[in-house]
């Protein structure tokens, strides 16, 4: 029996290459809905937070699922995002899906090589790695067996990636748009009661 989150959270998978675009849809789902949407990278818990090899036993395999339980069982919507080899991830990221209780959504990116390329040049990082490494981590496909993901190609812009992400998961941009000024105006407005003068 599925065991991790609620029939209402919503858990995204979303992989690709180094350069597709992964972190900046991510961002951009998070954006049109700022509160509630947990991410979960990559990059920052494998290299930043534990400084681990990305080779099969990793830790970081099961500490990001770790991750997405904790967040996913504390009624937040969960955005997995990053390069997650099938090899290495794939076991835990299959275990995560199956146990999710409310909607899974898997995303690959498939783009050229050159495209991620150049797609890496204009992020501030750029400067971190370059195009050896970019070859050395590329993998022309990566399909996770056993789970449906959805492409995003070449021709999806990042507006209208975001917009099929936010579609499938049911959520309307405006609509949580709307809301989080609702709660930011009723916020303001209980500053005023005079207990909150002083402040």
């Amino acid at each position: 029996m599925p065991s991790t989150g609620s029939s209402e959270t919503r858990l995204m998978v979303i992989r690709g290459n180094s350069g597709s675009g992964k972190s900046a849809l991510a961002a951009a789902i998070r954006a049109a809905r700022p509160r509630g949407v947990a991410v979960i990278g990559q990059d920052l818990l494998r290299r930043e937070i534990l400084r681990v090899k990305e080779e099969p036993g990793t830790p970081a395999a099961e500490y990001i699922a770790l991750s997405a339980r904790f967040a996913l069982d504390h009624g937040l919507h969960v955005i997995v995002e990053g390069i997650l080899y099938a090899a290495i991830y794939g076991d835990v990221l299959r275990e995560l899906i199956a146990d999710h209780r409310g909607m899974t959504l898997c995303y690959r990116y498939d783009l050229p090589f050159d495209e991620t390329l150049r797609r890496h040049r204009t992020k501030p990082s750029a400067g971190s790695f370059g195009e050896e490494e970019m070859r050395r981590w590329w993998r022309d496909s990566d399909p996770l067996e056993g789970v449906s993901e959805e492409i995003i190609g070449l021709e999806s812009t990042l507006a209208e990636s975001t917009a099929r992400v936010l579609t499938d998961c049911g959520w309307d941009r405006c609509q949580w748009q709307g809301a989080e000024r609702t709660r930011t105006e009723r916020m303001s407005a209980e500053m005023t009661e005079p207990e909150f003068a002083a402040f």
